[in-house]
């Protein structure tokens, strides 16, 4: 008996290193930019013995994951459009465990710095800015910590990016938007090899006194992981009516983010917010997330915000840094006294990365007051309830406070190497006017929630020979509205309303010139939709709406 005892054990110690060399181990990590913009779309090609060129994309947070892979030392090539490849060689992966190799991309711009005589980077596949600016290791739980690789490129103290953009046409944001004519431009510097500083604005033409936005940030990377940021920004808008002033605002933003322990991602911050406008008025606004990484694939956060996420990064506004003049406070007036939109969202969401595609089920609460609403339509007389755009024919004014829960479900799905599928369902309460004979004097007393549903389909991508980065967006609504569905909505499914249409178009330049140049055109509520009547002060009709038809275009240069 104990013979055969004996033998059975010596045959299962000669399997079990046989079985565990044949467990299979993956490595996964997160691409970014030298900004710390994740890089959708990058090509991560793992090669080694016993894989032939294994090739995988990143995903909408710029992650990649190569599962299936046998032990031994592998070497990972990343590359992607507009970006130098960047190689990490001798990546050793253990019988059933998880390598992370975080990779950081670096620009034309800063090879041509570093080294002249490199050629220009391999365009393989496309990439898309998103909305984080984290670019610090991330780790995930693995089966053996000990075989954790974290891989991040460093930053010269001589690094310098800057883009510089002329754009034109109608806005349609209301009062406080960009104007129809304005030159954007933004730079960023490396200093002491863990800090960068920022600077970036912009200035708008038609007027005696200029519409310009100004803003400066300070950035560093710590030790321990985190990433405290500081900024400064500066607005100053002329007055749109003789009987009025002009806008001036300055806001204080303090941010940072780190990990506890190796699943718990804490982000947060606040701004302080001063605005001189008919009288001075003061406002802070707290924001923040808690992400628990439940696994490599799933997450689960809470998110706090105060104000309306900025949808142009999500059309890649990288290279027109016109994002600043939707990060201002919003304004409404209503006999003549200036109030301040405040809100108060509340979300928890939890998000599940399955192979090519991504999911997302979330439920919020939005608390809004003195909501700072759009109108178009030209106002010939005047009793203080509207803020009147100077540039775009479009006003401000102020609908009636309102609270309201909802659900978000989203799927987002990598179609091919080229293009990327959303699909955004959104249920909650909206504005809505209580009776259709309206008039704007009493819009904000006779208007209600009323709950909506609204989905949304949005198609991005790039076309590989011309390399032209295009998205496409439609968003319905199952009913009039005057405000949208889930209106602080800043997942991958998030889409104006209505029909948008946004190009990017790179024009060739000369080789011996690091910079290159992107012409732009960004159409919003193409066929101007969601218009609804009511009466202005003078008697003529006007319409409110969730988004004011906009056509506007011009021209990048980046360097």
């Amino acid at each position: 008996m104990l013979r055969k005892l004996g033998f059975s054990v010596l045959l299962l110690g000669l399997a079990l290193p046989v079985w565990s060399a044949d467990r299979p181990g993956t490595i996964s990590g997160y691409v970014r930019a030298a900004g710390g913009v994740p890089q959708m779309g990058a090509m991560v090609e793992v090669l080694g013995a016993a894989a032939h060129s294994l090739k995988v994309f990143t995903d909408e947070n710029g992650f990649y994951s190569a599962a299936g892979l046998l032990p031994g030392v592998y070497n990972l090539k990343v590359s992607a459009p507009a970006f130098l490849p960047s190689l990490r060689e001798h990546i050793g992966l253990h019988a059933g465990g998880n390598t992370i190799v975080n990779v950081t991309l670096n620009t034309l711009f800063e090879a041509v710095q570093i080294a002249p005589g490199r050629g220009p980077a391999e365009e393989d596949d496309w990439k898309w800015v998103l909305r984080s600016a984290s670019n610090r290791p991330i780790l995930r739980l693995v089966d053996d910590p000990s075989h954790i690789m974290v891989a991040e490129s460093g930053k010269g103290d001589r690094e310098l990016k800057g883009t510089l953009s002329f754009l034109a046409g109608s806005p349609s944001e209301g009062f406080g938007g960009a104007a129809d004519m304005s030159t954007g431009f933004s730079m960023e510097k490396s200093i002491f090899s863990s800090s960068t500083i920022g600077l970036r604005g912009n200035v708008g033409y038609g007027s005696s006194s200029p519409a310009s936005v100004l803003r400066a940030s300070f950035r560093q990377k710590m030790d321990n992981g985190s990433e405290p940021m500081f900024a400064v920004t500066m607005r100053n808008l002329p007055a749109p009516d003789i009987t009025l002033h002009s806008f001036q605002a300055l806001a204080l933003t303090t941010a940072d983010t780190f990990n506890l322990g190796d699943v718990v991602e804490l982000k947060f911050g606040s701004e302080l917010q001063t605005i001189q406008f008919m009288g001075r008025v003061t406002t802070f606004r707290p924001f923040g997330t808690v992400d628990l990484h439940l696994s490599p694939n799933t997450v689960l956060e809470y998110g706090y915000a105060t104000t309306e996420p900025d949808s142009r990064m999500d059309r890649g506004f990288d290279s027109a840094s016109a994002d600043v003049n939707e990060s201002g406070p919003r304004v409404s007036m209503t006999g003549y006294a200036v109030s301040v939109e405040r809100a108060h969202h509340h979300e928890l969401s939890l998000s599940h990365r399955a192979g090519r595609t991504n999911l997302q089920v979330a439920a919020y609460s939005d608390r809004v007051s003195d909501p700072a609403l759009t109108g178009v339509g030209e106002l010939t007389t005047d009793n203080g309830n509207a803020l009147p755009d100077l540039y775009s024919g479009t006003f401000t004014y102020q609908g009636n406070d309102f609270h309201t829960q909802g659900l978000r479900f989203v799927v987002q799905r990598k179609l091919t190497s080229d293009i990327t599928g959303t699909l955004d369902f959104d249920y909650g309460g909206v504005l809505d006017l209580a009776s259709p004979n309206a008039t704007l004097e009493n819009v904000s007393e006779s208007s209600l929630v009323r709950n909506r549903h609204s989905m949304a389909g949005k198609m991005t991508g790039v076309v590989p020979k011309s390399k032209t980065h295009w998205m496409a967006s439609y968003r319905w609504v199952n009913g009039q509205a005057l405000t949208p569905v889930d209106m602080f909505n800043a997942s991958a499914g998030q889409a104006d309303p209505y029909l948008n249409l946004f190009f990017r178009q790179p024009i060739p330049g000369n080789r011996f010139f690091p910079g290159h140049l992107e012409a732009i055109v960004d159409l919003r509520n193409l066929l101007a939709q969601g218009y609804v009547p009511v009466l202005g002060h003078d008697g003529h009709t006007v319409y409110l709406v969730q988004s004011a038809r906009a056509v506007r275009g011009g021209v990048a240069f980046t360097f």
